[in-house]
């Protein structure tokens, strides 16, 4: 990610939680925790953002972005508590079953690469065990 784009994430989260609580307050909307809220929905985004799309970040993004939404049915009364966890539960695992399909890479960080030895390295006994 460039460091134009990066530079915009902070003001632009900030802006959208000020625009929510302020509507909030003027009871435009319902009055809901915007900084929960957005922060779920930011760490559903992130890891698109810095990862792209791999069996971690399919799983991880949409689960949070779900959270974020269910907190915002349960805090304006539309759904309870004691249905939201289970849905997430079960989001996660559907998710889960979604990241198995191999189109789905595995994650950068997860994935060693195995580099060969050094040449004078490469007959010697031990080299590779673990000490």
């Amino acid at each position: 990610m460039s460091s134009s784009k990066s530079s915009l994430i902070v003001p632009v989260l900030m802006i959208t939680v000020g625009v929510g609580w302020l509507l909030s307050t003027l009871s435009i909307i319902p009055e809901i925790s915007w900084i929960w809220t957005v922060g779920l929905a930011a760490a559903g985004l992130l890891p698109f953002v810095l990862s792209g799309v791999d069996k971690a970040t399919i799983v991880l993004g949409p689960w949070f972005l779900s959270a974020s939404l269910l907190s915002v049915l349960r805090q304006t009364g539309r759904l309870e508590l004691n249905v939201e966890v289970p849905l997430l539960v079960i989001i996660a695992g559907v998710l889960m079953l979604v990241a198995r399909n191999s189109r789905f890479p595995a994650p950068k960080w997860l994935v060693e690469d195995v580099l060969p030895a050094p040449e004078g390295l490469r007959n010697r006994e031990g080299y590779g065990t673990e000490s």
